[in-house]
């Protein structure tokens, strides 16, 4: 393949991928970069996960739409972190691309639960979610989703295939 060939995502025009290197799939940059390991991402949201059940009774919540939405988060974060396919899951059923947008979904959801559900007068809660909410999309975009393929192991501008930065 030449330097100018891409595989287009879904046939759109500018969505494009740079060739992987050799043995990887073909994964979007984005899921190959961030100094997060995956297998720290998801010991994070099993953490992550802890805290939105407890937080509630840590931070006694007055409403009860806050109280449930942070336990039904916190349920559906353990659950996802369990079937997803990468080094912390249990079960492997959920690709990492599905995880990455189902995270991406969540920070929405985060981000807009204390106004969806109506406890955005109380003050912890709603902090919680939106402090939350940040620091998960935060978490995200720092992740290296695909294993070995950091920048160490794409080849330097100018050098061969097969030759790796040493910065």
């Amino acid at each position: 393949m030449g330097s100018d060939d891409s595989t287009v995502l879904g046939g759109l025009p500018g969505r494009s991928f740079r060739e992987p290197p050799a043995g990887a799939d073909r994964v979007p940059i984005v899921l190959r970069q961030g100094p997060i390991p995956v297998s720290v991402h998801g010991v994070i949201e099993y953490l992550a996960a802890v805290l939105f059940i407890v937080a509630p009774f840590v931070l006694d919540y007055d409403s009860g739409a806050a109280t449930a939405v942070s336990i039904a988060v916190g349920v559906l974060i353990i659950v996802v972190a369990a079937l997803t396919a990468g080094p912390t899951g249990l079960v492997k059923q959920i690709p990492v691309q599905a995880h990455l947008v189902i995270d991406f979904v969540l920070v929405v959801v985060l981000l807009a639960a204390p106004f969806l559900f109506g406890f955005s007068g109380e003050t912890a809660p709603t902090a919680f979610f939106i402090a939350v909410g940040v620091a998960h999309l935060l978490i995200t975009l720092a992740t290296r989703f695909v294993r070995g393929a950091g920048a160490a192991a794409e080849p330097a501008p100018g050098q061969p295939a097969g030759s790796t930065r040493a910065d």
